[in-house]
């Protein structure tokens, strides 16, 4: 069986050498790759100048190109309009999970990656986990990879990974990540189901209300007048008749100045200045405003935590926290 000499990088993005035993050039890459290497030049033995230090030159004809061959695996091409470019939190969380088990078992971090690509479901972190294998492939760090995609990996994500990369306990750092995202997913799901009761009591309650004011009041305003005659009502109900007036009469108006509050808030959600009032607004609610306090005091400290824990500066730790 012939013998091929090859220069490859590792998951770190470091170059090595060495020799494989295979019956051609693409069963000798394949080989490689199947151990977590990029080879980025195979050549049979003998048939390769040697450098001066003992290492294979690469020559100059039919080179290995790194990015043309992860995307030749990709099968399938899609095109769409409108491409949906963020992943639930849900989602995420099993990623991560499942790349720590992956990475603490002993797989190298390319093949882990390709391992989740093939098995993922969802269209957009499929096609995230792609890009990062190729990316971690063409000689970049994970953390790097992970920059280039802000809207799935944010800034906590990506300092906590480059932190284990800077003290070689990824896995570790990955495993912390995970049981950060699943304790907020819980503390998530609590809130809102804290959240649910409240929310349908009072959606019921301005449901009902508009319905008596359209159509039952009106009703009694006629009765009213049949049992009393000229005699003038109480101001509380003349009050209540004349809203209902006003919502029988003005049912349109009401309803777009609904809708154009719900827009004005979300603009106004867009800009500092906007959501500071925002908050402000929300920590002073009646029956929110506590629950929303602790819930961002429980969270801020546990981000913080995790931060200094996995080894990130607690300057820079603070910046990730208040963003």
């Amino acid at each position: 069986m012939p013998r091929f000499q090859y220069v490859a990088l590792d998951a770190r993005g470091q170059e090595s050498t060495g020799s494989v035993d295979a019956n051609s050039t693409n069963e000798a890459i394949g080989r490689l790759r199947q151990a977590g290497y990029f080879p980025t030049g195979v050549y049979e033995e003998g048939k390769a100048p040697a450098a001066r230090n003992g290492k294979v030159k690469k020559p100059r004809t039919t080179p290995i190109v790194a990015a043309a061959a992860p995307a030749a695996k990709r099968k399938g091409v899609s095109i769409t309009l409108f491409k949906k470019q963020k992943v639930k939190s849900r989602v995420l969380m099993i990623f991560t999970r499942q790349l720590a088990t992956l990475i603490d078992s002993g797989l190298p971090l390319l093949r882990s990656l390709n391992v989740l690509a093939r098995q993922e479901r969802d269209p957009v972190l499929k096609r995230t986990t792609e890009a990062l294998s190729d990316s971690v492939q063409g000689g970049n760090t994970f953390s790097d990879s992970l920059a280039q995609h802000p809207k799935i990996f944010n800034d906590l994500y990506v300092s906590m990974v480059k932190a284990g990369e800077l003290g070689g306990v990824l896995e570790v750092v990955l495993q912390r990540l995970a049981e950060f995202q699943e304790k907020a997913q819980k503390i998530k799901g609590k809130v809102l189901s804290a959240m649910i009761y409240p929310a349908i009591v009072m959606t019921m309650a301005v449901a009902i209300m508009g319905f008596l004011l359209v159509f039952i009041v009106p009703r009694f305003e006629a009765i009213f007048k049949d049992m009393l005659g000229d005699k003038p009502l109480p101001g509380i109900t003349i009050f209540v008749i004349s809203i209902s007036r006003f919502a029988q009469s003005n049912w349109a108006v009401l309803i777009g100045a609904g809708i154009a509050l719900i827009v004005g808030i979300k603009v106004l959600g867009r800009t500092s200045g906007g959501r500071s009032l925002l908050d402000q607004f929300k920590l002073r609610l009646p029956l929110f405003g506590d629950l929303i306090r602790k819930t961002s005091i429980s969270r801020f400290s546990r981000t913080l935590g995790t931060l200094v824990t996995s080894g990130v500066s607690i300057l820079q730790a603070l910046n990730i926290t208040r963003d």
